[in-house]
Formats: structure tokens, sequence, C-alpha cells
């Protein structure tokens, strides 16, 4: 212990000046960052949950309450022989399968198309070319959703393919929009860092840009997943089968069960879509950034 009760001290010597001033600089710095909310902020511990029980556990919960008394409830609906033709005979799980089955195909396309496509975009050669491929994609969401569809049945024929072509062009805006985005937001001097220890333009983009961006894009695709789901239901217009059959007949045979049953699973598969997107968006981001971002 130093004779003024500060601590002891190698050697058994009292600080000097030098170390006094030193360690009162290096507290106040610690104390002006706490006080300006600029302290390094500790990386989430390895292994610490990245997704509440809440999160995980809700909104299946309302989906199986709401399914069980949406089945409750038609059991013990008075249905009529048109309303059983529209739903049985295992329709009900044809067009289920036929709605999951347009929005999984139409989003790997959108996927295909516009994370590569943004990528290049924000490539020092295709920069200038940009606005026009903006242009095109914000002229798929300008269209009419049901009037795109019945000009692509002209052009391709009626079928589930020209439902999944309209859905494609429909849902590409807000994933390109979002890679093009999330790459220009990167602060520059992360990127030329990176060049400056030898990184090749590949090892750029893999490794600091896309990772960055990874937050920005996947909210992107979740939104396409979303819009998939609700557009797959005017695919009954062109052939292409799904919910929307249920939906359709249930207003032209004016049967308020097949509409209603049509509407849930409609809405059901959109919740569950959007709750899937979501999981897989916390569980994909980078861990590095949940510290910046909390």
């Amino acid at each position: 212990m130093s004779p003024d009760g500060s601590g002891p001290h190698p050697g058994g010597r009292p600080p000097s000046d030098h170390e006094g001033f030193a360690v009162r600089d290096d507290v106040e710095m610690a104390e002006r960052e706490d006080a300006a909310g600029e302290a390094p902020v500790p990386s989430p511990a390895r292994g610490a949950r990245r997704i509440s029980w809440q999160k995980w556990t809700f909104m299946p919960a309302f989906l199986v309450l709401a399914l069980l008394a949406t089945w409750l409830w038609f059991r013990g609906a008075r249905l009529d022989s048109i309303a059983h033709q529209a739903v049985d005979n295992g329709k009900v799980w044809l067009a289920l399968r036929q709605h999951i089955y347009l929005t999984a195909v139409s989003t790997f396309f959108v996927l295909i198309i516009a994370i590569p496509l943004g990528i290049a975009l924000t490539r020092s050669r295709l920069r200038r070319a940009t606005p026009v491929a903006m242009a095109f994609a914000n002229l798929g969401q300008a269209v009419p959703a049901l009037g795109l569809l019945i000009l692509l049945v002209i052009w391709l024929g009626i079928g589930p393919r020209s439902a999944i072509v309209g859905m494609v062009i429909y849902a590409v805006l807000p994933v390109l929009a979002n890679t093009i985005a999330g790459l220009r937001g990167i602060d520059p001097t992360l990127t030329e860092a990176a060049r400056g220890i030898g990184m090749s333009p590949g090892g750029v983009l893999s490794r600091v840009e896309l990772p960055l961006a990874v937050p920005l894009i996947l909210a992107g695709v979740r939104t396409a997943l979303v819009l998939n789901v609700g557009t797959a239901t005017l695919a009954t217009f062109g052939g292409g089968g799904g919910l929307g059959d249920l939906i359709s007949a249930g207003i032209v045979t004016q049967r308020m069960p097949v509409l209603i049953l049509g509407s849930v699973l409609t809405v059901a598969l959109a919740l569950l879509v959007e709750w899937l997107a979501s999981l897989a968006e916390l569980l994909l981001r980078p861990r590095g950034l949940e510290a910046t971002a909390s």
C-alpha cells in the first residue's frame, strides 16, 4: 500500500506524475464515451439466444388457434351440393399445395434475378444503368397485377407459367431496390481498407459488402414473399390454381363458407410465410451487426 492509500505499486515505488495523469485521462475518456453513447459495445456471447421464446411461439400458436376455429366453424356450417362440389375430393389441399408451389417458385426466380442484378448495378461499369433497371422494376408494380396477368395469359397461354412470370415481375422491385440500397449504404472506408490489405474485388464483395448488406437484402426478400402470397390468389384467373380458386368459387356461387375458408387460408399462409421470413432474417444476420444494432 502506498503512503497516500492509493494502492500497491510495483517495486514499492509511488506513482509518478506522468502515470497519474495517464490514469486520470483514461478515466475521463471512458466517462465521456459513456455520456456520449460512444463506448464500445461488447459483442454478443457465443451461443446467446438471437430469438426470444415469444417470437418462436406466439405466431404459430395464433395460427393454430385461428385455423382450428375456422375448421370447427366450417364443419358446423350447412353446405349444399354446390359448396361440397367446391371443397370435396381434396380440392382444398390441392389449392393449398398449388399456392405454396406458385409462391416458392416465383420467389426463387426473384432471388436469382434481383440479387445478382442488384450487385451488378452497384459495380462501376454498370452503375449508369441503374436508373433504367429501376424504371423497369417500378413498371412491374405500376401495372395492376390482374391486368399484367391477363396480358401474360394472352402471350404465354393459360396455366401456372403465366402466373409465375407475373409474380416475378411484380415482386422483383423490393429485392432489387434493397440490394442496391444495402450495397450503396456501406461506408467506403471499409471497402477501401479491405482493398488496402490485398483483397480481390470478389473477396471484398463476399467478405465485406454482402455481409453488411444482408439485413436490407433479407428485408426485401421478406417483402417479396408476402407480395407473392397475395398475388398468387390472382393465378386463378389465368388457370394457375391456388387458393384463389376457392375464393373465386365462393364469390361466383355466393357460398360464404367457401369464400371464408379460402380467405382464411390465404391470410394464414401469408402470416406463416412472414413469420418464417422474419426468423430467417434474424438468424442470418451477421453477429457483428447485432452489437451495432443494439
